[in-house]
């Protein structure tokens, strides 16, 4: 495969063997059983690696099929409103608050214009830009949306669990706590100490579209679970 060739297509169930070991791509698998193919990044220490997933990088037909597989599971939780994490969870919070039939979302940002207040923000980093201090803002003119409404917090991928602490701090400034946080991907189970550092609550509001484990060195090339 090519690097521009992941995420574009859904693969009808079967057509890879989710057991590994694992060569060139990890196969995540919706819960309808169909699958799609994800590159494996190394890890620094060469012997560990994650799959990787690019929402806004993934073709139509793969973001309607995580937004079609992740809205039911937000739906069990009766949200008002769908809040995004940025900038590749706007993307999927976008899609899943069509799927839900509704008519917007509220995108949280990181750029900082000129109307917006600093008490309504908090610090913000993630696994993908680890060296950028930024932080994370809330419109507060879409602060009426939010407010005293059920809220559905949603990111592209969990994985170190920064982003999305930061995101429920971002609420709890607010006096908001999310009846429910969900993604595309549950990438390994690292997100779960920091998670449960800040409210054993959390962890069982979180749902997803798939899992994807962290993936040992097993040969040249090849990765197993």
């Amino acid at each position: 495969m090519q690097p521009h060739d992941f995420w574009q297509d859904v693969h009808p169930p079967g057509s890879f063997d989710p057991a590994g070991p694992f060569s060139g791509f990890y196969p995540a698998t919706l819960d309808d059983g169909s699958q799609i193919r994800l590159p494996i990044r190394p890890l620094a220490d060469g012997e560990h690696a994650l799959a990787s997933l690019i929402v806004n990088q993934a073709s139509f037909d793969v973001q309607d099929a995580l937004a079609a597989d992740l809205a039911p599971k937000l739906a069990a939780h009766r949200p008002e409103v769908i809040v995004g994490l940025p900038t590749l969870g706007l993307t999927l919070a976008a899609a899943v608050a069509r799927s839900l039939g509704f008519t917007r979302y509220v995108p949280l940002g990181t750029s900082k214009k000129f109307w917006y207040d600093e008490t309504l923000s908090v610090p913000l980093s993630s696994i993908t830009t680890p060296e950028q201090q930024k932080r994370l803002y809330v419109d507060p003119r879409m602060l009426p949306l939010i407010q005293g409404k059920r809220v559905a917090l949603v990111d592209d991928v969990i994985s170190s669990g920064t982003s999305i602490v930061s995101g429920l701090s971002l609420m709890a400034s607010l006096g908001i706590e999310p009846v429910v946080i969900g993604a595309a991907m549950l990438q390994s189970e690292r997100w779960h100490d920091r998670l449960d550092a800040f409210g054993p609550q959390w962890r069982p509001r979180v749902v997803g579209s798939f899992r994807t484990p962290m993936l040992k060195r097993a040969g040249e090339g090849r990765w197993a679970v």
